[in-house]
């Protein structure tokens, strides 16, 4: 199964699956739910809600595509945090990932259920600013993809739909 990033639905509803001009990644993701094949976590559900525009009201429509963390999840917390410690991520990039971000609970979820994570996150290990899912994904044992990758793998089509002849 596929995990959703919000960066995945955000990017999508702003750039190049916008509702109005293609609805049919929206329509494959209830299709993809509905057939257990993609989800998101509450978590993420509550950051898409903030925005308060159309995506928002798409996750207020689809509360059951947003999963809640459960005792499974909250057992790889430890491994994670260690992990996270144990690098030289600056104090902020610490606090930012084991507090605030929905990115620990997508990577703590992912480990704990088999899933891959969708984000269109670069595996940067380097880096010391910000703790990036890949690298954490990395860390944890857990397979990651974008976007495009899920698609394919799942052999969607979006096919386009012309307007009628007037």
């Amino acid at each position: 199964m596929y995990l959703v990033d919000s960066n995945v639905l955000i990017e999508a509803k702003n750039r190049y699956y916008a509702f109005d001009i293609a609805p049919g990644f929206w329509a494959w993701l209830d299709y993809a739910h509905t057939n257990d094949i993609v989800c998101s976590i509450e978590p993420v559900r509550e950051e898409l809600i903030y925005g308060d525009d159309e995506l928002a009201a798409w996750a207020r429509n689809h509360a059951d595509f947003f999963r809640p963390i459960d005792s499974d999840t909250t057992s790889h917390f430890g491994p994670l945090t260690i992990w996270a410690q144990s690098k030289r991520y600056t104090a902020a990039a610490l606090q930012e990932f084991l507090t605030n971000a929905a990115d620990f609970f997508l990577v703590a979820y992912a480990a704990a259920h088999g899933h891959i994570l969708v984000t269109h996150e670069q595996p940067r290990p380097e880096a010391r600013k910000r703790v990036l899912i890949p690298d954490a994904c990395q860390a944890m044992g857990v397979r990651y993809a974008n976007t495009f990758m899920m698609l394919r793998s799942t052999n969607v089509r979006l096919d386009l739909q012309l307007p009628a002849a007037s």
